[in-house]
């Protein structure tokens, strides 16, 4: 038997549509989880947040617990967390450094390399026993682009720089914020669960449709302020409104131009007289580094990327790395980082810390906007999504060439790619 289409894409009468209940049956997230979370390239974390042998944190990833740490010759390694012998979690610190990772059930012990160095009572188990069969298990794949860390628990799977695909550009842009190349996630994490379907997050963090209603607050704050948000003069580099971009095996991004500041851009009442200095230095670092051109693209534009399927990168008013995972079909969990260069100042760390906390924070003009309204379309759909079955996302279908970013073309690639891997298709088949 057939199973039914879940996403209707017809090009010729201008109608993608996409069958609500993949927000809402348990059993499409069950298929979601073999079938895309199981195949693809999965964010672990970030190299810096590893920084010394010894050095690791524990989380759930793609629904198992994973211990990322910095083995004894500082490679960055993701272990299983889960005992060799009768299978208890061998950390149950979130963080911190060790020389080894015991076992409080029976008292195996793993060195920082995932090799298996204590055995209580080894006399006792036959000759067939071998300590060195029996280390912490590893992903089939772990790899790294740029100091972001990935996994994949598909030993067949494409590289990750070929799974990346255009997301790598929009990573650079990030990187080149830094005179060393070289960022870094800033201690501190956000945690916090949304009653709402994963897939609802993905469309969230690249959707500019909804600014100007759903943040209203802040965009009146910004006013207010005496910010300016003014269309660029004519030859921008990007249209006024900015554009939505597919990059690629289910990645796409809204590229923006900047009308808030940014920390590397240019200074805005917001952040105070007393922050002008600064910013005009590291425009002027920029400039001299990168040239004109290129230090334009990176300070005078916003860009919210997303890595197919739950990783986000948004590089506006200052760079916020999140992820999200399912914890049943009507609710996530999220994290969320603030990512910054390793070499700048005091003061400029101050500034993007503020700008974090205050649009993207739990308690900023942003984020409890947005889970209001995640949960508020989760509580409508579930409640009536047999009587309305289908989403509509053809915002855009009808222009040719670019795309703004208030369509929903780059929306539409995260669908075609999760409508592919459900249906069966590996990751860049």
């Amino acid at each position: 038997m057939t199973e039914p289409r879940l996403v209707i894409d017809d090009a010729a009468a201008r109608d993608f549509r996409v069958h609500r209940s993949t927000l809402v049956e348990p059993a499409i997230l069950e298929q979601e989880r073999r079938r895309i979370f199981d195949r693809c390239w999965i964010y672990v974390g970030h190299e810096s947040e590893i920084r010394e042998p010894g050095d690791f944190h524990t989380r759930n990833v793609a629904g198992r617990p994973v211990i990322l740490c910095r083995d004894s010759r500082g490679k960055p390694r993701v272990f299983l967390n889960t005992c060799r012998h009768r299978g208890a979690t061998v950390c149950r610190e979130a963080r911190g450094n060790a020389r080894l990772f015991f076992c409080f059930y029976h008292g195996w012990s793993y060195n920082r390399d995932g090799a298996l160095v204590g055995v209580p009572g080894a006399d006792a188990y036959p000759p067939s026993f071998r300590k060195e069969e029996h280390g912490l298990a590893e992903p089939p794949r772990v790899d790294s682009y740029r100091g972001f860390v990935f996994l994949n628990f598909d030993a067949q799977a494409m590289a990750l720089r070929d799974y990346l695909a255009g997301a790598t550009e929009y990573i650079d842009l990030v990187l080149d914020q830094s005179p060393s190349g070289r960022m870094e996630i800033i201690r501190g994490v956000q945690e916090y669960d949304v009653a709402a379907n994963w897939k609802l997050l993905v469309e969230n963090s690249f959707d500019d449709y909804h600014l100007l209603t759903t943040h209203k607050t802040w965009l009146d704050y910004l006013r207010n302020s005496g910010v300016e948000m003014k269309p660029p003069a004519q030859g921008h580099l990007l249209p006024a409104h900015g554009i939505g971009k597919e990059l690629g095996n289910g990645h796409a991004v809204i590229d923006n131009v900047n009308f808030r500041g940014r920390p590397v851009a240019r200074w805005i009442p917001v952040y105070g007289e007393a922050a002008k200095p600064e910013i005009e230095r590291i425009r002027a670092e920029l400039v001299a580094r990168l040239g004109e051109a290129r230090a334009a693209r990176v300070a005078d534009t916003n860009r919210n990327l997303v890595v197919f399927p739950n990783l986000v990168i948004n590089d506006g008013s200052s760079v916020t790395v999140r992820t999200f995972f399912p914890l049943s079909a009507d609710r996530m969990q999220v994290r969320a980082w603030a990512l910054g260069p390793v070499d700048e100042t005091a003061a400029a760390r101050a500034i993007r810390l503020d700008s974090f906390l205050t649009f993207y924070g739990p308690g900023g003009f942003a984020t409890p906007d947005d889970v209001e309204a995640l949960e508020a379309v989760q509580a409508g759909i579930g409640a009536t999504h047999r009587e309305v079955p289908w989403s509509v996302m053809s915002r855009g279908m009808a222009k040719e060439g670019e795309q703004l970013n208030t369509d929903e073309r780059h929306l539409r690639a995260f669908w075609l790619q999760w409508d592919r891997l459900m249906r069966g298709a590996r990751p860049g088949a």
